[in-house]
């Protein structure tokens, strides 16, 4: 019997297996929105979109649905749809005006002056708002419009120092305090030419009749947008009326062209984000400067790579009467073609130097100054070195002269260090005709004149008669710098030469080496003497 059972059993089950299951053909779903919930039937296999559509809801391109609308329902499944609104306002915001302060050695100390009121800016703020379901959940600025600049309020405050007034011949200005002041006929007449608060000292040049003064000024942008911009402003108009050039990124050369009314050589860099912070152009470019406005430009020379350390870039240097313009770069100096102005012009190099290799991110490049007669060219050479140490890692150099008649060079002084900044005074007439005077910074600590402080030594234009100036002995010395003889020392009596001493204008008297202290902020920074 038990035998006649089993194969009835497995019958059942095998006619059981084969009987097809019921699949479920209708899903309910709920869906809610604006603050109410209906349930849908839908057939199965429909989307979260078929639901929406079939509730009779429309959306919004900005109305968020969980889940997405691509997802398949499934049975007793929740939509969700959130209402999304955006709202822009826009609102006018005061940007309130800053103080500067300027410090003035006219004026008594404490007493103060008001120089420009301060006036607030307004600045056109957009916001967006985002609500969803009617409740505010969040708010951005998405724009931002300045109607009108801030002016900041510039306030004078007297600093005077009791210094002795000196009388001086020419037109000295100087930059301090981010400001330029201009000193004529004595150091005790002196009044502001720039108080913007922004130069930057890259450039501070007069023309050589001292009617305007060259500059850079920071500028607003970023740094690695741009560095900063080229303005000039005249020395005797009442008020001085800066002028915009409309070059920016100048940071190694802009000079007027001596005996030209007027032209500016300049050249530029390219700002980056990487130290030093700019890529060199070693171009070079002569603007027009007529009428107190600026005129055509013709480019001398096209951008190219500068040799090497030519990303640090090149300088320049006119001779005084204007003819001939010499360039210096790490690795040599030379001369610049400039009648063959509007094309590539090309370099005429003089002499290759060893470049130092100062294991940073700057480039040395050799000091250089012309001759008061345009004859002889000034400059610092990278001697070689003495032991193991290779060409490039020398500490070694030497202030020398070139001849430009006979091509002959000769060694001055050695070990002046790598900053001697030569400067050659006006022509000086003696006995056996004219002559001129070379001042020049001395590295107190030769070979290792890229920290040491330095002293101010001046010679003969011949290599003759050396001696030291300033400081006296005993007293700290000199950050590098180029001195500035004063011009015509035979109206003004003495050869002069002005110089920055902690922080200060310092007059030194070349023939007798005594000195005076000028200023007394301690802000001092830049100066020019025409």
């Amino acid at each position: 019997m038990a035998r006649k059972l089993i194969p009835l059993v497995l019958v059942f089950f095998l006619m059981a297996s084969c009987t097809p299951k019921v699949q479920q053909t209708e899903l309910t779903v709920t869906v809610t929105a604006d603050g109410t919930s209906q349930n849908i039937t839908l057939p199965a296999g429909s989307t979260v979109q078929k639901a929406i559509t079939s509730s009779a809801i429309t959306l919004s391109q900005t109305d968020r649905v969980d889940p997405p609308v691509y997802t398949l329902l499934t049975e007793g499944l929740t939509i969700t749809v959130t209402r999304i609104r955006e709202e822009f306002e826009t609102q006018d915001v005061v940007i309130p005006f800053e103080r500067q302060e300027l410090h003035n050695e006219s004026l008594p100390a404490g007493e103060t002056r008001l120089v420009q009121a301060g006036q607030n800016g307004l600045n056109e703020i957009t916001i967006r708002h985002v609500f969803e379901n009617g409740i505010e959940t969040g708010n951005s600025v998405v724009s931002q419009n300045i109607l009108q600049t801030a002016l900041p309020e510039i306030v004078m405050i007297g600093v005077q120092s009791p210094f002795a007034p000196l009388p001086i011949s020419g037109k000295l200005v100087y930059l301090t305090g981010g400001n330029a002041w201009i000193m004529e006929g004595s150091t005790s007449n002196r009044r502001p030419l720039v108080t913007t608060g922004d130069l930057d000292g890259h450039i501070f040049s007069l023309s050589s009749d001292g009617a305007w003064l060259l500059y850079t000024r920071k500028s607003a942008l970023p740094a690695d947008q741009e560095i900063n911009t080229l303005w000039a402003v005249n020395t005797i108009a009442q008020p001085p009326v800066p002028v915009n050039l409309g070059i920016s990124n100048v940071v190694h050369f802009a000079s007027w062209q001596p005996g030209e009314n007027y032209i500016i050589a300049y050249s530029t860099v390219e700002p980056r984000t990487t130290a030093p912070g700019w890529q060199a152009n070693n171009d070079l470019h002569f603007l027009v400067f007529e009428d107190g406005h600026p005129g055509k430009t013709s480019d001398i020379l096209e951008a190219f790579s500068g040799g090497i350390y030519g990303w640090w870039g090149m300088t320049f240097s006119w001779s005084p009467d204007g003819h001939s313009l010499a360039y210096s770069r790490p690795d040599g100096i030379g001369m610049v073609d400039i009648k063959a102005k509007g094309v590539n012009a090309g370099l005429t190099p003089l002499l290759d130097i060893t470049p130092l290799n100062t294991h940073g991110d700057w480039a040395w490049t050799p000091c250089l100054a012309w001759g008061s007669d345009s004859l002889a060219i000034y400059f610092v050479t990278h001697s070689a070195p003495t032991g193991l140490v290779s060409p490039e890692e020398s500490p070694n150099f030497d202030l020398v002269s070139a001849s430009l008649t006979d091509n002959l060079g000769t060694t001055l002084v050695q070990q002046t260090g790598m900053f001697a900044y030569p400067a050659a005074s006006p022509l000086l007439q003696s006995d056996s005709g004219s002559t001129y005077l070379v001042a020049f910074l001395q590295a107190i600590f030769p070979t290792q004149s890229a920290t040491s402080r330095y002293q101010l030594d001046i010679i003969n234009n011949d290599g003759t008669n050396l001696r030291s100036l300033f400081p006296a002995e005993g007293k700290s010395g000199l950050q590098p710098q180029t001195p500035v003889w004063a011009p015509d020392p035979l109206k003004s009596g003495s050869n002069f030469i002005g110089i920055l001493y902690e922080g200060d204008l310092w007059i030194v008297d070349a023939a007798t080496g005594q000195s005076q202290q000028i200023t007394g902020d301690g802000l001092t920074s830049q100066i020019d003497w025409k």
